[in-house]
């Protein structure tokens, strides 16, 4: 997902967007739809596999 998307998902739930990294801002997205800020914490594997982010997080299989 580019980053453009992000800030747009981050605007639409009231976060502020400006100046943040995408992972950094991934991890407000997570933690204001009250998930665990796991995202690009978890290495190679992952047992939330409904994550909206799986995709980007994860190294591609």
């Amino acid at each position: 997902m580019k980053i453009a998307d992000v800030r747009k998902k981050a605007k639409e739930m009231g976060l502020k967007a400006a100046r943040m990294k995408k992972a950094d801002l991934i991890r407000a997205i997570q933690m204001a739809e009250g998930n665990s800020p796991c995202f690009e914490t978890a290495g190679d594997c992952c047992d939330q596999t409904n994550c909206y982010w799986i995709d980007d997080c994860l190294p591609k299989r």
